[in-house]
């Protein structure tokens, strides 16, 4: 056998973690003969509490792999320690010598304790890598110059497109995605990235977002709808279905994630109970339930005339009360925090139409304005404390307080009062900006600045840099460090932390002044 994939963890528990790497058997000695496919491999796993995988191993086993799973393989190891670091490889169990790279991993602490005795834990949370568009120096940066404990990954982990990438050796293989092979090769080929690899042996990940295409809703994407014509937008003449469901069997053979219910396989929405910490509630507001979204601005119109209608969902009725129940049991039972990752920006922006580059996003909650509404209602009537809201897909940073859009009476911008929460969204690892590809600093800056000015929650907009940010939680405070990678063209580390946010318990906003008043890059809101 041999170990193409390095190693990686997920869905950490207090007592277990997903273990997955890919086993691929070699060919025969002396040929280039494919050995016999149907014949599955055994691959073993040992976990112990030392980096020099030294003593007895706290949990170890044994699974079998086949070309019917695109020789990837995932098991549970169980029987750890609540709140613990551990090491871990696979090894060829017909030939114990053959062995994968070590991986660390974790398991998060109990309901009823507190992590690392009070410690920090510290979350790096990245979305929008494509391939094509640069070096995912984002997550290498991360693993390497961060303290990180947990990697969250807020969707678009890969995309579907073929374009781009010549210039700087970044083509990918294959066509646009459609069929089980499409996607398995797709994810074969961003999983080579070396700071992708780095950072999946690093620590453990809690993803979200089946990557399926651009735009996903329930019944369709941004090229491929359950339609007659529908299925005739690839040269398989796959349906929107079709392809949904390749995708998602590609996804969770490739991904350290855990099935969450036997009976719905669509399921990824899920919550961790870290001590009496926080709540990490990750949704799924693409694939699960999504009624209409915009599709390739085709429909844009459309969706903004119904996008207050108060029957639409972004995550389908369930989902939306079982994320109500969830928060509303995380402050019952005392946790300190509680912070949701779902995929797109749920503060309202509104672009004023002063300029061209940007515009109002029927794709993200602004195209589901009553169901945002809910959301800030459960949050205001419950007198739900300390919620932070994680956001992806925009390719810019936002940071926002929470409050209901154009509320000015209740909600003070400059001071944060009547704020009932806060918003952190992210950049893309490579994606291109919102505001233009390879849009330079002044001219993001700019239209910044009108942004800020022009939403009363925004405190903060940055659109140049690609990057990540990280979360640091205490019982006291939650500090989030974004950071800036100066250079995706090649390989490198070189980045910078741009900008530090600081939310302290009980406050329900950003402090003040916001960022401590200084940026290292973009603009501030005016206040």
């Amino acid at each position: 056998l041999t170990f193409t994939h390095s190693v990686a963890s997920g869905d950490p528990f207090d007592s277990s973690v997903i273990l997955w790497t890919r086993a691929v058997p070699k060919s025969l000695d002396g040929t280039t003969l494919l050995p016999d496919q149907s014949v599955p491999a055994c691959v073993s796993y040992r976990v112990y509490t030392f980096p020099t995988l030294s003593g007895k191993p706290v949990s170890s086993g044994e699974a079998f792999t086949s070309y019917d799973v695109d020789w990837t393989v995932k098991v549970e190891a169980t029987g750890l320690k609540p709140d613990t670091k551990y090491f871990f490889q696979f090894a060829d169990c017909a030939n114990v010598q053959t062995v994968s790279p070590v991986g660390m991993t974790r398991t998060i602490a109990t309901a009823a304790k507190h992590v690392n005795g009070g410690d920090p834990l510290t979350f790096a949370v990245f979305s929008c890598s494509q391939y094509q568009s640069g070096w995912f120096n984002a997550y290498g940066f991360a693993a390497r110059n961060t303290s990180a404990d947990i990697f969250v990954h807020l969707g678009d982990y890969i995309y579907e497109y073929v374009q781009g990438g010549a210039s700087i050796g970044r083509t990918v293989l294959g066509r646009e995605l459609a069929t089980i092979h499409d996607y398995r090769q797709r994810l074969n080929q961003y999983r080579t990235d070396a700071s992708l690899v780095a950072a999946h042996a690093k620590a453990p990940w809690i993803t979200d977002d089946h990557e399926v295409a651009d735009n996903t809703w329930k019944a369709g994407s941004a090229n491929s709808n359950d339609s007659a014509s529908g299925c005739t937008w690839s040269p398989s003449g796959a349906c929107f279905t079709d392809r949904k469901f390749a995708a998602i069997r590609a996804y969770h053979e490739w991904m350290p994630i855990r099935q969450v219910d036997a009976s719905d396989k669509l399921r990824i929405w899920r919550n961790f109970k870290i001590g009496k910490l926080l709540d990490l509630t990750m949704l799924d507001t693409r694939v699960y339930d999504r009624d209409l979204t915009d599709q390739l601005n085709h429909c844009d119109v459309v969706v903004n005339s119904i996008a207050a209608f108060p029957n639409r969902s972004i995550m389908g009725l369930a989902q939306e009360k079982w994320l109500y129940d969830t928060i509303s049991r995380s402050q019952e039972r005392g946790a300190v925090w509680r912070v949701i990752g779902q995929q797109i920006v749920f503060s309202q922006l509104n672009f004023g139409g002063s300029f061209d580059l940007v515009r109002p996003s029927a794709d993200a909650w602004d195209g589901y304005r009553a169901n945002r509404g809910r959301v800030l209602d459960h949050l205001y009537r419950n007198k739900i404390k300390n919620t932070v809201i994680l956001s992806g897909d925009s390719h810019a940073n936002w940071v926002s307080d929470l409050a209901h859009p154009n509320d000015t009476v209740t909600y003070n911008p400059k001071t944060g009062a009547g704020s009932i929460g806060v918003e952190f969204a992210g950049t893309a690892v490579t994606s291109p900006s919102a505001f233009g590809a390879w849009i330079t600093p002044a001219a993001a800056n700019n239209i910044s600045r009108q942004l800020v000015a022009i939403n009363s929650d925004l405190q903060w907009s940055e659109a140049s840099y690609r990057g990540f940010f990280t979360l640091t939680i205490d019982s006291e405070t939650l500090n989030a460090t974004y950071y800036a990678m100066n250079n995706i063209s090649f390989a490198n580390l070189d980045g910078f932390a741009s900008a530090n946010f600081v939310v302290s318990n009980g406050e329900n906003k950003l402090s003040r002044p916001v960022a401590g008043g200084v940026v290292k890059a973009s603009v501030l809101k005016d206040v």
